[in-house]
């Protein structure tokens, strides 16, 4: 019998920093604020006690990674028409069609994936299964996990192969 694992600091504090990309991307694409504005509102925020600790922007903003935080913002918001472009073929119905969280992860799956080689695609496809598990539809990571995983043969195709031998 097998301990699982528990996630070291720098691993929650990643896991946190997607958390708030995530949602600051799906602010950004419901309000159509400046994703600097997104940023700014949620390095504002206060505590909220009557909010679970995942909902609450300032607990998570407390263990987050700063700089990957805003890297992920920031950049997938800075490259969204071309990751739009890597998902858009994949899926199986139109990008505006899409759940808008499904959407946010995938975006910045598409980013991770295309942008942040030093990331393991297989972390990334987790990563993203992980966020639509706690902000998606109940199905909604099974979706996610299978556009991802297509990305990354054709982002990724040599560590992707690489892996599977």
């Amino acid at each position: 019998m097998s301990a699982s694992r528990q996630p070291t600091p720098a691993q929650e504090s990643r896991r946190a920093a997607r958390e708030l990309a995530v949602q600051g991307l799906y602010q950004w694409q419901m309000t159509g604020k400046s994703i600097t504005s997104v940023e700014a509102e949620f390095r504002a925020q206060i505590a909220d006690e009557d909010l679970e600790d995942h909902e609450n922007w300032h607990k998570v903003m407390q263990i987050a990674d700063q700089a990957l935080f805003h890297d992920l913002l920031t950049n997938t918001a800075r490259h969204q028409a071309e990751v739009d472009r890597t998902i858009a073929p994949l899926l199986d119905r139109r990008l505006e069609d899409l759940d808008r969280i499904e959407l946010a992860i995938l975006r910045l799956g598409a980013y991770e994936l295309g942008y942040r080689p030093e990331v393991p695609y297989r972390a990334v496809i987790n990563e993203g299964v992980e966020l639509a598990k706690i902000f998606g539809a109940t199905d909604g990571h099974k979706y996610v996990n299978g556009i991802l995983d297509k990305l990354a043969s054709r982002l990724r195709g040599a560590e992707v192969a690489a892996r599977r031998h």
